[in-house]
């Protein structure tokens, strides 16, 4: 492993014939990837990343955190919930 930075490195690994790649036992332990866990492909910036389900909630969180204001005190949650609540009553 080559260090790059404090918050990042590098790992080579190969893809096989059948287009796999293998992720090395210690990055998997290091972030929970346990066999038969989801992990998604994230093309960001022209890079190629690999997020566990953790990350990825992370990093929907932050896409959506653009468009909301936040309030202290509010909770969108609880507005969106009365939403519905108002809705179905309507019906």
């Amino acid at each position: 492993m080559v260090d790059m930075a404090e918050d990042s490195s590098v790992v080579w690994t190969k893809v096989d014939p059948q287009g796999r790649v293998v992720i090395p036992a210690e990055l998997r332990s290091q972030f929970g990837m346990e066999p038969g866990k989801a992990v998604a492909f994230l093309v960001e910036d022209g890079q190629l990343k690999l997020l566990t389900v953790n990350q990825g909630i992370h990093h929907a969180q932050n896409l959506v955190a653009r468009y909301f204001k936040k309030v202290p005190g509010h909770s969108y949650v609880d507005e969106f919930i009365a939403e519905r609540r108002a809705e179905a009553e309507r019906e």
